[in-house]
């Protein structure tokens, strides 16, 4: 084939359509113009206005075991909520003004209200103790509309692994997938069966599809070829749990009879390819040293205890900052090019090259 010669026009002669030349000139220019400022919305249709905040109040509180509450959300005046799919989270902002993540382990049918389970963590960063506390009945909050980055796709057959507090958005999936009638199994991993949530009603289910398995029964934690060992064949997986679980679960994908893993962390993945750096805060501030394997966050927080942060994982948002100086290596999902032009970085993932100090406006 001649690549250089032009091919004839529709009517055989020798020399190129004009017609079809016209529209590749034009598509030439037009296809990169939509890419400009101007042309990336349409004009004639008006701006889009903020959505408003959830308003919500506390309707029910139930303690599940010794160190989880669950809370029922409702919209004060009665009204419904707007809908929401399995694996989604509710971002709540508490009395305190801190804001925390919480994933929806209700029906998605129900309407009327939200629920949430927390897990009282002492050691954490306060907003736990806080929900255990502080919210009872009557209690108002304000909420951000449900956003899902842990979707499921109700593959005909899912094997979903929980552990611990890590249940509350399988919990959701195990219902749709018995309304669907797919071939599902879900194994539930806690340190003994008092510390379990939701272990009645994951049975009512159909208890021959649930596994409750519990440390203090089996000589420690399992294996990840022991967990994906109850996949059907051909399954999807979907866990959420600990760090260690889902690594181990990931080391052992590949020689189960599973096909795909999806899967959502109670916090920031651990850094295996960080290289030390600094952050100063402010022009003429002190500088600290950010270790190969500690956040910028975590190294922020110790001077500026006071520094906002939700998900540590890079996409709710809450920890942003602005950048004086310095070159970031953006490792966030949600800032745009432009905001990271502008200098916004999330420190609660993002780095620096090593030997690099960024100047924060903090």
């Amino acid at each position: 084939m001649d690549l250089l010669t032009p091919p004839p026009d529709l009517y055989g002669r020798p020399r190129a359509d004009g017609f079809i030349r016209w529209i590749t000139a034009f598509g030439d220019r037009y296809s990169p113009a939509l890419g400009g400022p101007l042309l990336r919305r349409n004009p004639r249709r008006p701006f889009s206005r903020p959505v408003p905040p959830l308003q919500l109040v506390v309707t029910v509180r139930r303690e599940l075991t010794s160190d989880v509450v669950e809370l029922s959300l409702a919209d004060p005046s009665g009204g419904p909520l707007p809908a929401w799919q399995p694996g989604a989270h509710l971002r709540l902002v508490l009395p305190s003004g801190r804001e925390r993540h919480y994933s929806l382990c209700g029906d998605p049918a129900d309407r009327t209200a939200y629920r949430i389970a927390v897990r009282r963590l002492p050691e954490g960063g306060g907003g736990s103790v806080e929900v255990h506390d502080t919210l009872h009945p009557g209690a108002r909050l304000t909420a951000r509309r449900p956003r899902n980055g842990f979707a499921f796709c109700a593959e005909p057959a899912v094997l979903l692994l929980a552990g611990g507090i890590g249940v509350t958005p399988l919990l959701p999936m195990a219902r749709e997938a018995q309304r669907h009638g797919l071939d599902w199994r879900l194994v539930h991993v806690g340190r003994s069966a008092d510390a379990l949530p939701y272990a009645d009603e994951l049975r009512a289910l159909d208890p021959g599809r649930v596994v409750l398995r519990t440390d203090d029964e089996h000589g420690g934690v399992p294996t990840g070829a022991e967990l994906l060992a109850h996949a059907p064949p051909g399954a999807a997986v979907y866990c959420c749990g600990p760090a260690p679980m889902l690594s181990a679960v990931q080391r052992a994908l590949d020689g189960s009879s599973a096909t795909a893993l999806h899967f959502e962390r109670f916090g920031a993945a651990p850094i295996t390819d960080g290289a030390p750096f600094a952050v100063r805060l402010g022009a003429d501030g002190p500088s600290l040293d950010v270790p190969a394997d500690r956040s910028a966050l975590d190294v922020l927080r110790e001077t500026r205890p006071d520094l906002p942060y939700s998900c540590h994982q890079g996409f709710c948002g809450t920890c942003e900052v602005r950048v004086l100086a310095g070159s970031p290596d953006h490792r966030d999902r949600r800032l745009t090019p432009e905001q990271r032009a502008a200098g916004a970085l999330l420190p609660c993932v993002s780095r620096a090259a090593e030997g690099e100090t960024l100047v924060l406006d903090l």
